[in-house]
C-alpha cells in the first residue's frame, strides 16, 4: 500500500509542476509594477488547495529544483540559479511555503471559504512576505522599500479573483478525486 501512496504522490506533485511551468507563461509586464503579472500564483493556490501537504510540497520542491538547473519552467521560461536568487527568487522559494500553508490550512475541508482563506493567507500573504522584501532587498540593498512595495498593491484584486476561482475549482476536484487526494 506504501508503493500506491509514493506513486500517487509522484503523480499529482508531476501534475502540479508542469501546470506550474504552462502557467509561468501566462505573464504580463507592466512597465509601473515590479514584477510581472504571471499565472503561477493560481497554480501555487491551486496545488496547495487540491493536493495533500506532502503532495503541495513536492509540487512546488520540484518545480524550484527543476527551474534551478536550467529547465525553463519559470515565468515566461527562465531558468538557472541567476533566475531563481534574482529579484524574483523571493516569489518562487515563497511558491513552496505558500503552497505547504495551503494545504495545512484547508485540511479535509470541502469549505469554499474555508479554502479561500486558506489561498488568502498562503497564495497571497506567505508569497508576499516573502517575495517582496526578497525584491526590495534585489533592487534596493533595503528589505523594505516604499516605492518598491506600494506598487505591489496593484496585484491584490487580481490574486483574490485568484482566489475566488481557485477556491472553486479546488473544491469541486476534491470531491470528485477524493481516492487520489489522500494522504
Amino acid at each position: 500500500m506504501k508503493e500506491n501512496r509514493y506513486l500517487k504522490d509522484m503523480m499529482n506533485a508531476a501534475i502540479f509542476t508542469a501546470l506550474m511551468a504552462v502557467l509561468g507563461w501566462i505573464s504580463i509586464s507592466f512597465p509601473f509594477l515590479p514584477a510581472p503579472v504571471t499565472g503561477q500564483t493560481f497554480g501555487v493556490m491551486l496545488a496547495g488547495a487540491i493536493l495533500t501537504k506532502r503532495q503541495a510540497a513536492l509540487s512546488m520542491a520540484t518545480f524550484i529544483l527543476l527551474g534551478a538547473i536550467g529547465i525553463p519552467v519559470f515565468n515566461k521560461g527562465g531558468a538557472g540559479l541567476a533566475y531563481l536568487f534574482g529579484p524574483t527568487g523571493g516569489f518562487i522559494f515563497g511558491f513552496l511555503i505558500g503552497a505547504i500553508t495551503i494545504s495545512l490550512l484547508k485540511g479535509n475541508s470541502c469549505s469554499i471559504l474555508r479554502t479561500g482563506f486558506a489561498c488568502v493567507v498562503g497564495g497571497i500573504i506567505v508569497v508576499y512576505a516573502i517575495g517582496i522584501p526578497w525584491l526590495c532587498y534585489e533592487r534596493t540593498g533595503k528589505f523594505l522599500s516604499l516605492p518598491l512595495l506600494l506598487p505591489n498593491l496593484a496585484f491584490i484584486p487580481g490574486d483574490i479573483l485568484k482566489v475566488c476561482i481557485a477556491s472553486i475549482v479546488s473544491v469541486k476536484v476534491r470531491k470528485h478525486l477524493k481516492y487520489l487526494l489522500t494522504e
